[in-house]
């Protein structure tokens, strides 16, 4: 069901990013100072939920194998209220793309406002993952 391409080709992003390089918390998903993925091509999002289970956010294997299905904690596309782990929702292309910009911004105003030397409180990272459908969508 869904996109396995994108999915399958993003893959290696993924896991570098989710493996080696972003900061978060699985415990405390909403830890304010975690790194963000935002999966601007949400049709993709089996990449994420995949993500989410293997580096132990409260999703099971029956959770993945119940994708796309009513009432599931894995809809067809990513859905923050929905899923721990997920930050925003990314339905229409090129939305999860403006919200990434949109934390990034709140992330360098809160690091600017709250930040002292030599004691960082807003130091995370925003990643994004788009597709060239979501660039080539007007609110881009």
């Amino acid at each position: 069901s869904g996109h396995p391409g994108a999915p399958m080709g993003c893959a290696p992003m993924a896991y570098a990013l989710w493996g080696h390089v972003m900061r978060f918390s699985p415990k405390d998903p909403s830890w304010l100072n975690r790194d963000r993925f935002i999966l601007s091509n949400g049709h993709a999002c089996a990449l994420q939920y995949s993500m989410l289970h293997l580096t132990g956010y409260d999703l099971s294997l029956d959770d993945l194998k119940d994708f796309r299905k009513l009432h599931s904690k894995c809809p067809g596309h990513p859905e923050n209220f929905m899923t721990a782990g997920v930050e925003v929702c990314t339905g229409p292309l090129g939305q999860g793309l403006s919200n990434a910009v949109g934390l990034a911004l709140a992330r360098a105003h809160m690091a600017a406002r709250y930040n002292k030397p030599d004691f960082p409180l807003f130091d995370n990272c925003v990643y994004a993952i788009c597709g060239d459908g979501c660039l080539m969508e007007g609110i881009n």
